[in-house]
């Protein structure tokens, strides 16, 4: 029974962010071809929620030139998945939803200096334009998840730190703008437990229980898996996470990669939660990965190290 909620192996959900910000922090250009058999390798292990792609102008990331095509192919494929995508801006947000994304992360950065460096414009100004995608999904019958996710909410290298009352409050313009859900993004990596424990019971404590997302997690420092620790005890019920622990954001200068998805299902399946993925399944995935990235160097406690005989999936306890 675990020892967070006092519930029997309670679910906790994984969202593999690898193809949309594992992607843009890689040089090369991974193919269509390659990125669904790459998908299709992990809803096999039973990922069953995958950020996708970022709606953003090629020049601006060339590895999400595709994003009109692979969103429409991967839910043809994965009727089941929840196919979630990322856009900077109302342009990029009407793609997303014509393409036939389920969800569409909007992000909106804590810190001033990486908000310019990230969507050029500033904070003031990316609510706003976030208020104007808010309006516009409020308009349609049946639209996407309007989520707002909040960038370097533990600090930030450009600006340093960023206070939490403007991360609280940001939290609360968000979802006055129509955010449905907010997430918080240590985009740095630079968190840690005891700030996770509080931002997040801070934020909740404002926006409520319903509308808090995922707690998105860098491993820059090697405290990835202890603040993901903190968020349970706070209350988070999803983490993103990218297989291999590829990523890292490109306009954070020292941003490195997000916490790695097999070592984040490791942990959670021995600590009682269900997160209904094969882990053994999940790191043959990454050969998957490999081929069609074979110039990226891939990350990893457990798949180095191997699954321990010691280990129980929680759902088979």
């Amino acid at each position: 029974m675990s020892h967070y909620w006092g519930m029997t192996t309670p679910k906790i959900s994984v969202r593999d962010v690898g193809p949309r910000d594992g992607l843009q922090a890689c040089k090369s250009i991974m193919s269509t071809d390659a990125k669904l058999a790459w998908i299709d390798a992990m809803v096999a292990a039973g990922v069953a929620d995958i950020e996708v792609v970022s709606f953003v102008p090629p020049a601006m990331l060339p590895q999400m030139a595709d994003a009109a095509v692979l969103v429409p192919e991967v839910r043809a494929r994965h009727p089941g998945l929840h196919v979630a995508t990322l856009a900077p801006n109302l342009r990029g947000a009407q793609a997303a939803a014509a393409a036939g994304a389920h969800s569409i992360l909007v992000p909106v950065s804590a810190s001033e200096a990486h908000s310019l460096s990230n969507v050029r414009r500033t904070r003031a100004e990316a609510v706003a334009e976030f208020a104007k995608i808010g309006a516009w999904a409020r308009s349609l019958t049946a639209g996407p998840q309007l989520i707002a996710g909040i960038p370097t909410s533990f600090g930030c290298s450009l600006q340093g730190e960023v206070p939490e009352a403007e991360v609280v409050a940001l939290a609360v313009q968000l979802v006055e703008a129509g955010a449905e859900i907010v997430t918080l993004a240590d985009t740095l990596g630079y968190a840690h437990p005891s700030q996770v424990r509080r931002l997040v019971r801070a934020v909740r404590a404002e926006i409520g229980e319903s509308r808090m997302g995922n707690l998105h997690l860098h491993d820059t420092m090697g405290s990835a898996l202890a603040n993901a620790l903190a968020g349970l005890e706070a209350g988070i019920t999803g983490f993103d996470a990218a297989l291999g622990g590829l990523g890292g954001c490109p306009f954070a200068p020292g941003s490195v990669g997000n916490v790695n998805t097999e070592d984040l299902v490791f942990m959670l399946e021995s600590e009682g939660f269900d997160t209904g993925i094969d882990l053994a399944a999940l790191i043959a995935a990454r050969e998957v990965l490999h081929a069609g990235l074979p110039d990226e160097a891939l990350h990893g406690r457990v798949a180095a190290a191997g699954i321990p005989r010691t280990f129980h999936p929680a759902r088979a306890r």
